[in-house]
């Protein structure tokens, strides 16, 4: 009985692939936060920034999802320097292929924001797939003008990576 109950807990303490809070969380009631990083966040933790360091120490330490969208590895991937780094990174988090849903959720928020840039319009409807969720980014005036012109991403927080 014990090893059974040993082999549950270890179940419920294992990082997810899925983007359903923890069991854990649930049962209590507790609010259930994920992040997703953008290009910029990623760039920080590559370069060893203290800020992003601590945020993605504290998250992975508490088991917290981190999603990067696919679109981010593609703009921040690069071969040669720090590429074991990279690749470690996205080991110890989820990178979301992007949907069909999210793709067409992006597309109508370029409509309503023209000058909006396509990767952040892909990052924000990917984040607003899930509740509860921080993005962070090295640039929050782009993604804070599409938080408020697109009603679906009005309860996304972010915050500067």
């Amino acid at each position: 009985m014990g090893s059974a109950n040993a082999a549950r807990e270890h179940a419920l303490r294992r990082k997810s692939d899925s983007n359903a809070p923890r069991v854990e969380d649930q049962a209590r009631g507790a609010l259930v936060v994920g992040l997703t990083f953008d290009t910029g966040a990623l760039i920080g933790l590559e370069r060893a920034r203290h800020l992003m360091r601590k945020v993605y120490g504290t998250a992975i330490l508490n088991d917290v999802r981190i999603t990067v969208p696919a679109v981010v590895v593609a703009e921040w991937w690069r071969t040669g320097v720090k590429e074991k780094e990279r690749a470690q990174v996205l080991r110890s988090v989820i990178v979301e292929p992007t949907t069909d849903i999210v793709a067409r959720m992006a597309g109508a928020a370029l409509t309503l924001l023209r000058k909006a840039q396509t990767i952040d319009a892909l990052v924000m409807a990917s984040a607003a797939q899930r509740p509860n969720e921080i993005v962070y980014t090295s640039d929050p005036g782009d993604l804070e003008m599409l938080k408020a012109a697109v009603p679906q991403f009005a309860s996304i927080r972010i915050l500067r990576a």
